[in-house]
């Protein structure tokens, strides 16, 4: 077989647009072997994720063989897989998108392993944030940024790497059995949002002109005004330095909230145990144990408004408004004094946004055993709905059994029954 041949691992970076490793293994092999493999470790933890997850390599296959390639799927453990295909296929190198969770450094570590020891070079590529976690360190020492103002200091003022464009043709070796699609499972969420790079782009480009309103609207529970990327930032389906350098000035809002996925990422690479522990020094945890209490939230009957709408949203789209998150997470922490990681997992569930660095960072805020600098802060949840949803069009929408509440009586908790 003439020429060199090169594997592309697809992992959490489901795209052709601004793809590193895909970029640079097409300039620099004759041929390309895109790769996804069907993890059975990471099976069945979201059906909503599951669901969402086989539309994007349905979708990326699609954008290969537009390019003259293909997608090839395998199923069983990523690292033998990939090994078993470089022997197939006479690759000689690697190349995998670095990622940060404990899961996926392991697998790398795995992967470097059996790359030595079959003569393959492996190389990690950026790709699943706009700045690499490492590449910024506090300068009065330390591996990474705890508090995220001077991160984000920092983050504004590091050159980014440049962006690149979809590769012009991607060739496959002749005879490689790319594998059938996986059949389309049934999510959980009836009203989820579709998986895809093409839908994810189209996403952007949808949203890209009310950008001007987002400091305005980001807030406000009724006016759904976010830009609902976080399922397609997740999966990889839109470059995240695509879509900062698309999102107006470095210094503005919505790129803000870039910088603070980032930051968790940077954070959870120092810190793999990110879904486990307090990330915070000296945190005390003091949770209750109530099993009753838990299944309420969980299922939105709480009987607080507000917090009950949230949870609705989450089991009928796999999503959640960004400040229904933060109440209803301190509302699970700070008033019912249950314990963080139980509504982590309960998100992990029903997420399509759903990782670990920004569901557990988030998370770890909320509760105060995270990196918000003030710990013991809560959210009045009361409060909370009469400031961003002040006419109680989002808890109507999501609890139409109050329909006929007035205005901001609306908000103010259910009396518990007789």
């Amino acid at each position: 077989m003439n020429g060199r041949t090169a594997i592309v691992l697809f992992t959490r970076d489901l795209r052709v647009h601004d793809h590193p490793a895909l970029a640079t293994a097409a300039a620099a092999f004759d041929r390309v072997v895109p790769l996804y493999v069907l993890d059975p470790a990471l099976a069945d933890l979201s059906a909503n994720r599951t669901r969402f997850l086989h539309q994007c390599l349905a979708d990326l296959r699609a954008s290969l063989r537009r390019l003259g390639g293909d997608l090839v799927l395998r199923h069983g453990d990523p690292v033998a897989e990939t090994i078993r295909l470089a022997g197939e296929v006479g690759a000689e190198a690697v190349g995998l998108s670095a990622d940060v969770s404990r899961y996926a450094r392991r697998r790398e570590r795995r992967l470097g392993v059996e790359c030595e020891r079959h003569r393959l070079h492996l190389r990690l590529f950026p790709g699943l944030t706009v700045v690499e976690p490492g590449a910024l360190r506090p300068a009065g020492g330390g591996d990474h940024y705890r508090v995220f103002s001077p991160y984000h200091r920092a983050w504004l003022g590091l050159a980014r790497r440049a962006e690149l464009a979809v590769p012009h043709r991607i060739t496959l070796p002749t005879g490689v059995p790319v594998g059938r699609l996986p059949a389309l499972p049934a999510g959980e969420s009836p009203d989820a949002a579709p998986g895809g790079e093409s839908v994810g782009r189209r996403r952007l480009g949808d949203w890209l002109p009310t950008l001007d309103r987002y400091d305005d609207l980001h807030d406000d529970l009724a006016a759904d005004g976010t830009s609902r990327l976080s399922p397609y930032l997740r999966f990889g389906c839109v470059s995240p330095l695509a879509v900062a350098n698309r999102a107006g000035g470095p210094t503005g809002p919505f790129v803000r909230q870039l910088c603070w996925r980032d930051f968790f990422y940077q954070a959870t690479a120092a810190f793999p145990d990110m879904a486990h522990r307090a990330y915070r020094r000296g945190a005390i945890e003091a949770w209750r144990d109530q099993p009753e209490a838990l299944a309420a939230w969980t299922e939105g009957r709480t009987g607080m408004p507000i917090v009950d709408a949230g949870m609705r949203q989450l089991r009928a789209e796999g999503w959640m408004h960004n400040r229904a998150r933060l109440i209803t997470a301190s509302y699970l922490t700070k008033q019912l004094g249950l314990d963080w990681r139980a509504g982590l997992a309960v998100f992990h569930r029903w997420l399509l946004d759903g990782d670990i660095a920004n569901n557990a960072g988030n998370w770890q805020w909320v509760a105060g055993t995270g990196s918000d600098t003030k710990p013991y802060r809560r959210f009045n949840p009361v409060r909370q709905a009469e400031r961003y949803d002040p006419h109680g069009v989002y808890v109507r929408r999501w609890l139409p059994e109050l329909a006929a509440v007035p205005d901001r009586a609306v908000h103010h908790p259910a009396p518990p029954p007789d």
